[in-house]
């Protein structure tokens, strides 16, 4: 009866006690972040400021604080329930954005929307992520911000930590009353155990290899799912290419160098050769001078000196093309300088040590050849995707995948490129079937638009969501 007396009440102490743990937990912006990233950021600016497929998101709580916040939880919800209910700023927002419907996530919980809404005011008026002591004070960042003590995971690892600790003095305890039991029972006895033969005992050696499994089983299942999934993955190129200088200040035209996008599967690494559209002619670099430039020179035998293309370049020792661009750099030095000093000649070295580190490597040991480029998308080979089909056939802009490519000097993996983020988009995005002969054939929603019983068309109802459209 005391065992059992005593089981009782620590049971109680303990569902006590992880209630009061449960109360810390609070909605939080680093939680928001993830959210936003999984779910809106196919079609909505991350700067909340700027509208893309999508409305600008910054101020929304604002925007709809004349009603009820469960409103706008139910919004955020399904936008198509609340819009069928006939809600005045439901259907104003509906009118306004030509009826285009938001995807809905019925499985959102308040505390994940009360993350993402402070995520994305943080971001919006500059708070999250604001460094200490900089111009927010912690004490006016939302409740639940990136600066909590329970932010995040944390209080999960916390909620962990203390359960193995329970475990073990709940163990050292039943230990305890098992050895009391017996002791009145009369029962032979050897004393009450020790944490290390409870800890060695087969029961807590078949706890410890199952938790074993499910935590490897896990890790290994959400590894597989994240793998080449690599969200904000940036790495340095072997030639500083700044698509903020090429396709934002210069407004070079994304399908100029990867022309491959309109026309195949895949949009292609554009050949030196495209290079040298522009650079027989601009030969010394905004931002570098001759540094980069001279690299694309070197990997294609072009001699800037004279305005011609090395024969046999291939066959030349390395010594014979480090003669041929350190002059091209002294000469360029001189020009810009008057003469060739102590500093030129360092830069002529230095600049040299940039070519040889750029363009060779284990795999390719000799400077001629094309550029190994860093691959920075890479999908599962069980996954199939068109560029062109996207590009030229649903005439999506380069951004809403890739984003502001135009303002990024070295680009980034923008989209997540999971399966949800690629069907969420084929949900919401409208089929462009104005003028489009490639779906002339689906004449029963033409005859619809015309009768104004449609207002469009999405992807998903011309078949996107068909699990052959990518995996076959």
């Amino acid at each position: 009866m005391i065992y059992k007396s005593l089981l009782i009440r620590l049971s109680y102490l303990v569902l006590c006690i992880s209630l009061s743990f449960s109360a810390f937990a609070q909605p939080s912006a680093d939680a928001g972040k993830t959210l936003f990233r999984n779910y809106c950021a196919s079609c909505h600016n991350r700067d909340m400021k700027s509208d893309m497929t999508g409305p600008a998101l910054g101020g929304v709580s604002e925007r709809w604080s004349e009603y009820p916040e469960s409103d706008l939880y139910a919004w955020i919800r399904n936008s198509s329930a609340l819009i069928a209910e006939g809600h005045p700023r439901a259907n104003e927002i509906y009118n306004e954005y030509n009826k285009v419907q938001m995807t809905a996530f019925p499985n959102l919980t308040d505390d994940e929307i009360a993350s993402l809404l402070l995520y994305i005011q943080g971001t919006y008026d500059g708070t999250y992520g604001a460094p200490a002591g900089g111009p927010v004070a912690a004490s006016d960042q939302p409740a639940g911000g990136s600066g909590g003590v329970f932010a995040g995971n944390t209080f999960y690892y916390i909620v962990f930590l203390f359960l193995i600790a329970l475990a073990l003095v709940l163990a050292r305890v039943l230990n305890k009353l098992r050895y009391l039991t017996e002791l009145q029972e009369g029962a032979e006895t050897d004393g009450p155990r020790t944490l290390w033969s409870t800890l060695t005992s087969k029961g807590m050696i078949g706890i410890i290899i199952f938790a074993v499994i499910v935590l490897g089983g896990y890790f290994t299942v959400n590894s597989a799912i994240s793998l080449n999934r690599m969200q904000e993955y940036q790495p340095e190129q072997p030639i500083k290419f700044s698509h903020a200088t090429h396709a934002g200040l210069h407004q070079i035209d994304c399908q100029y160098c990867h022309d491959g996008a309109r026309r195949s599967k895949h949009s292609v690494i554009p050949a030196t050769n495209t290079c040298m559209n522009c650079h027989k002619a601009i030969k010394n670099g905004s931002t570098y001078g001759t540094a980069e430039l001279t690299k694309i020179y070197a990997s294609i035998g072009y001699d800037p000196s004279s305005d011609t293309y090395m024969e046999n370049y291939e066959e030349m020792s390395e010594d014979e093309i480090k003669n041929i661009y350190t002059a091209w750099i002294a000469n360029q030095y001189v020009l810009d300088n008057g003469k060739l000093d102590r500093k030129g000649e360092l830069l002529m070295e230095e600049q040299w040590e940039g070519i040889k580190s750029s363009l060779t490597s284990a795999t390719k040991p000799e400077i001629p050849g094309p550029i190994e480029w860093v691959r920075l998308h890479n999908l599962p080979d069980h996954v199939y995707f068109n560029h062109s089909q996207h590009v030229t056939v649903g005439k999506l802009e380069c951004q809403q995948c890739h984003g502001a490519v135009e303002e990024m000097e070295v680009v980034k993996q923008y989209a997540p490129l999971s399966m949800g983020w690629c069907i969420n988009c084929h949900r919401e995005t409208e089929v462009k079937f104005t003028d489009n002969p490639y779906y002339m054939s689906y004449a029963k929603y033409h005859e619809e638009i015309k009768a104004g019983t449609r207002s469009g068309v999405t992807v998903e109802e011309i078949g996107g969501l068909e699990c052959q459209k990518c995996h076959y």
